[in-house]
C-alpha cells in the first residue's frame, strides 16, 4: 500500500478514496509503512490533517514503532527548529496554516452563494489571511456539545469551526463546519457622519482598512456632520462608492464617550445588557447563611486599586500554631461566590458567556455581569455580609505548601483598603482606618508574603521589566497625563496569594479528576526561540539550546542585560519570544510562571473562566448548589476556545482606545519634536514609541534618507548600505510629528537623529533583504506585540 499520504478515514472507519483528498496516488512517492517519511512527507501530511497533527497521530499515520519514534520525535524537532512547523499545544501545523478548530468571522457572500469567512487571529507576517467556506448544511452538528442552540449562520457573524483543507475552489484553501456561533453581529459599520453639499453626506471609516461609504439624502436620518453613527451598507453598486443608510446616532465624536465606544463597536464587544438579562439581576436575593461556614468573625480584608467599585478577593494571615510546623503560616483567601448567583445555562450565564470577561477603559468599563451582581450582591463590602468560596492554605517557614482546603463561607470584609493605604501603614504611616489593623491584620500578612516569596524565589518565574503605563482623563475625558504606576510590595502580596489560590484549585480538581478549564502557557517555539538567539548573539548575551528552556534560563539574560543601554531591547525580545497564554481544558502547565497546575479561580466577577472552576469545585467538593453540569464539563473545549478569543478582543480594544486617544491628544501638535525610543523594525520603516504618552508611531524607510537600508532580523536593525549608519530596536531617538490620524489612532514621524554606526555583521545581509522604498507608507500598521 503507498503511505505517503496516509488514507483518511471515512465516518464509518474505512479508508476514503484517494480522489477525496484531492490527488492521486501515483503523484506521491513510494513509502513502506513503518519506514521514518522524509521531511517533505511529514509537512504534506501536516498540511492535508490538520485535524491529525500531533506526534502520536504522525507515528500512527506512517505505522512509526519502537526506536523509530526517537526519529521522528529528531525530526519534527528540526523542522520547528527551521521554521517549517510550529506548535499548538500538543497539535504541529505548517505556519500560515489554520489549525483543526479556529474562530472564524463570515465577512461575505461568493458569487456561488456560499459563505466567506476569514479567520479572526492571524499574524500579519503570514500574508494575507486566507479564505474559509463555511458549509452552511452541517450548522448545529455540534449542538449538542454546546449550551446554546445553533442557527443558520450569516455575514458578520463570528463562529467557532472545525477546518478542512479544501479539495476544490477558487480563491480557498480551506472549507469550515461550524460547531457554534459565538456572536451574532448586525451587520452595521461604524464611522463619522460627514455632510456634503446639496444633502446626504459620506460615512468616513473609523478603522484603518475601512472604505468610505456614501449616505444619500434620505438615509442621514438625524445625523448632523461630526457625528458618530451605526449604518448599514446597501448593495454595492457597479460604479462608485458603495451606499449606506444611517441607523443609529452615538453622540459627537468630539464626545468623551466616542474614543472607547469606537473601539467597543470596532471589536464587537458587547455593551448593552439584554432586557431578560438586567431582570434576572435585579430579581436576584442575597445568598443565605444556610449551608455555609459562618466566616464572619474572621476580620479578612480587601485590598484593591483605589478606584475599584468590585472586590473579588479578600485575604487573611496567621501563625501555623501547630507544633509540627514551627514558623509556618495559613494563609486565607476568599472569593466572591458567583457560581451561587450566575447559574449555567440561564440568561445571566450566557450573557457572561457571551462577553467572556470585562473590558477596562481609561473612561468606562464593560462588566460581564450587571452591576446588581458585579457591585453589589458578589462584590465584598466592607462591613457587609457576603457569600464566598474560600480556601486556608499552609505554608512551612520555607515556602513549601503543607497542605490546603476549600469552604464555602458567608464572611464580612473588615476594611476596604487601597494598596497605597496598606503600604504606608506597613511603612510606618498608617491612617484611621489602617491603624487599627496594622498589628492585627496587615503585619502578619506581610509575614506570610515574606514566607510565600521564599517559594517564588525558588521558583524563578519569568521576571520581565516591561512597565505598565495607565492613562489618566481630565473630567472631559481628554488625556491628561500617562503615568507608570508605582509597583509596591502590597501588589505583589495580593499577586502571590491570587497564584497560591489558582495553584491549589487546579490540584484539588486534578486530584478529583474532575474536567476544568486551565490557564496554560506554553514554552516559547523553538523558531523564536532561534530568533531570540541570534539577535541575543548581536549583544554579546546567549541563550543555552536545550532539551527544555526554563523560565530562569531567560531571567539569567535579563538580569545581565541591567542598567545596560540594551536593557529595554532585551526584554521587548524577551517578551517576543513567548507563546500567549490561553485558556485549555488540556494541561500545558504555565512556562511564564513555572508552574505544572494553574487554574484562574480568583476573579469569578469579571473572568467567565474562573466561574467555571469555581462551579467545578462546588460540584466535585458537594459545597451545595451551583455546580459544573454534565453538559457544561462536555463543552469545555468550546469554552476554553471562547473566552480565549474574548480576551484577546477585549485587549485589542484597551490598547486601540489608548491609541486613538493619545492620537486626538497630539493632533494639535504637528510639527513638533517628541524624544522617543525604536519600538519595532521592518523592512517598511520604524515604529518609535513615545514614553510619556505610551503610543507609538511610524516612520516609512523612504523618509530615512537617500541611502538603501538593508532590514536585518538578528540585529533588530536597518542598516544603510552606503554609511553603514543605521537605527536598531530600542535606540533612543528623536522625532517630528508630521501626520495624525484620530480616528483610526495612527501617528507619522520624520526621524531627526542622525544614524549610528552599526555593530560588526549588521552590514552582512545574511536573512536580509533591501527594505522596501516607495512612496510613504500610510501610518497603522504596528510592530509585533509580546503576548502574556
Amino acid at each position: 500500500m503507498n503511505l505517503a499520504h496516509p488514507p483518511r478515514k471515512s465516518r464509518a472507519g474505512k479508508p476514503s478514496s484517494s480522489k477525496s483528498d484531492g490527488a492521486s496516488a501515483d503523484s506521491r512517492p513510494a513509502f513502506r509503512r513503518g519506514d521514518m517519511p522524509d521531511k517533505e512527507t511529514i509537512l504534506r501530511y501536516l498540511s492535508e490533517n490538520p485535524d491529525r497533527a500531533s506526534k502520536r497521530d504522525i507515528a500512527k499515520a506512517f505505522g512509526i514503532k519502537g526506536d523509530t519514534r526517537a526519529e521522528l520525535k529528531d525530526v519534527l524537532r528540526e523542522l520547528e527548529e527551521e521554521g517549517l512547523i510550529e506548535r499548538d499545544k500538543k497539535m504541529l501545523r505548517r505556519p500560515g496554516t489554520l489549525p483543526a478548530v479556529a474562530v472564524l468571522e463570515i465577512t461575505l457572500r461568493n458569487s456561488d452563494g456560499d459563505l466567506v469567512a476569514r479567520p479572526a487571529e492571524w499574524l500579519e507576517d503570514h500574508g494575507a489571511a486566507p479564505a474559509v467556506i463555511v458549509r452552511q448544511s452541517n450548522a448545529g452538528r455540534d449542538r449538542g456539545k454546546s449550551r446554546t442552540p445553533s442557527t443558520a449562520a450569516s455575514i458578520g457573524d463570528r463562529v467557532l469551526a472545525r477546518i478542512f483543507p479544501a479539495t476544490h475552489g477558487k480563491g480557498t484553501s480551506y472549507t469550515a463546519r461550524i460547531m457554534k456561533i459565538l456572536d451574532r453581529r448586525d451587520g452595521l459599520v461604524l464611522g463619522v457622519f460627514r455632510e456634503t453639499p446639496g444633502g446626504g453626506g459620506r460615512l468616513m471609516p473609523i478603522e484603518r482598512r475601512g472604505e468610505e461609504l456614501v449616505v444619500d439624502r434620505d438615509f442621514t436620518g438625524d445625523a448632523k456632520d461630526g457625528d458618530l453613527v451605526e449604518a448599514e451598507p446597501a448593495r454595492l453598486g457597479r460604479m462608485g462608492l458603495p451606499r449606506a443608510k444611517v441607523h443609529a446616532v452615538l453622540g459627537s465624536v468630539e464626545g468623551e464617550k466616542a474614543i472607547s465606544m469606537i473601539a467597543i463597536h470596532a471589536h464587537g464587544i458587547p455593551h448593552v445588557f439584554p432586557a431578560e438579562v438586567i431582570e434576572a439581576a435585579e430579581n436576584a436575593k442575597p445568598a443565605p447563611l444556610q449551608g455555609r461556614e459562618d466566616w464572619r468573625h474572621i476580620p479578612m480584608i480587601t485590598i484593591d486599586p483605589h478606584d475599584a467599585k468590585d472586590h473579588d478577593d479578600a485575604v487573611y494571615a496567621e501563625e501555623d500554631p501547630s507544633p509540627d510546623n514551627p514558623g509556618g503560616i495559613i494563609a486565607t483567601v476568599a472569593i466572591a461566590d458567583v457560581s451561587w448567583y450566575v447559574r449555567s445555562g440561564s440568561a445571566l450565564d450566557r450573557e457572561a458567556l457571551k462577553r467572556g470577561n470585562s473590558a477596562y477603559f481609561p473612561d468606562r468599563v464593560v462588566p460581564m455581569l450587571p452591576e446588581r451582581i458585579s457591585n453589589d450582591l458578589c462584590s465584598l463590602r466592607e462591613g457587609e455580609d457576603r457569600p464566598a468560596l474560600a480556601l486556608r492554605m499552609v505554608f512551612s517557614a520555607e515556602g513549601r505548601k503543607v497542605g490546603h482546603k476549600f469552604h464555602r463561607v458567608m464572611m464580612k470584609s473588615a476594611a476596604k483598603l487601597s494598596y497605597q493605604q496598606a503600604q504606608a501603614a506597613i511603612d510606618g504611616n498608617p491612617d484611621d482606618k489602617s491603624g487599627p489593623l496594622l498589628e492585627t491584620v496587615l503585619k502578619p500578612l506581610w509575614k506570610a508574603y515574606a514566607v510565600l516569596k521564599r517559594e517564588r524565589d525558588r521558583r524563578q518565574p519569568l521576571d520581565l521589566d516591561m512597565p505598565e503605563r495607565k492613562i489618566l482623563l481630565t473630567p472631559e475625558g481628554k488625556v491628561d497625563k500617562v503615568i507608570v504606576p508605582e509597583r509596591l510590595d502590597a501588589h505583589r502580596l495580593i499577586e502571590e496569594f491570587m497564584i497560591q489560590s489558582n495553584v491549589a484549585a487546579a490540584e484539588t480538581l486534578e486530584k478529583r479528576k474532575q474536567p476544568l478549564i486551565y490557564r496554560v502557557h506554553d514554552e516559547p517555539s523553538l523558531a523564536k526561540q532561534e530568533v531570540l538567539r541570534e539577535f541575543l548573539g548581536t549583544l554579546g548575551l546567549s541563550l543555552a539550546r536545550g532539551a527544555s528552556v526554563r523560565a530562569n534560563s531567560f531571567n539569567g539574560i535579563l538580569s545581565k542585560a541591567v542598567d545596560q543601554p540594551y536593557q529595554g531591547m532585551v526584554n521587548e525580545m524577551v517578551l517576543r519570544s513567548q507563546s500567549q497564554a490561553i485558556y485549555s481544558p488540556e494541561n500545558l502547565g504555565h512556562f511564564g510562571l513555572n508552574l505544572m497546575k494553574y487554574a484562574h479561580f480568583t476573579s469569578p466577577i469579571r473572568r467567565y473562566a474562573d466561574l467555571i472552576v469555581h462551579r467545578a469545585l462546588v460540584g466535585s467538593l458537594g459545597l451545595g448548589e451551583g455546580g459544573i453540569t454534565p453538559s457544561e464539563e462536555a463543552a469545555l473545549e468550546n469554552i476554553a476556545a471562547e473566552i480565549s478569543v474574548t480576551e484577546r478582543r477585549a485587549m485589542a480594544a484597551e490598547r486601540d482606545t489608548v491609541d486613538r486617544l493619545v492620537a486626538h491628544h497630539l493632533a494639535g501638535r504637528i510639527g513638533e519634536a517628541f524624544d522617543g525610543r525604536i519600538s519595532g523594525v521592518t523592512k517598511s520603516g520604524l515604529f518609535v514609541s513615545l514614553p510619556q504618552f505610551g503610543a507609538d508611531g511610524f516612520i516609512p524607510v523612504s523618509t530615512l534618507g537617500l541611502d538603501y537600508y538593508h532590514y536585518d532580523e538578528a540585529h533588530q536593525a536597518l542598516t544603510g548600505e552606503k554609511t553603514g549608519l543605521g537605527y536598531r530596536l530600542g535606540d533612543g531617538v528623536e522625532v517630528k510629528l508630521v501626520e495624525v490620524i484620530p480616528l483610526a489612532g495612527s501617528m507619522r514621524f520624520e526621524m531627526l537623529s542622525e544614524g549610528q554606526k552599526m555593530p560588526t555583521g549588521t552590514r552582512s545581509f545574511h536573512k536580509s533583504g533591501r527594505a522596501k522604498r516607495g512612496g510613504p507608507k500610510k501610518p497603522g500598521t504596528r510592530p509585533p506585540r509580546g503576548r502574556r
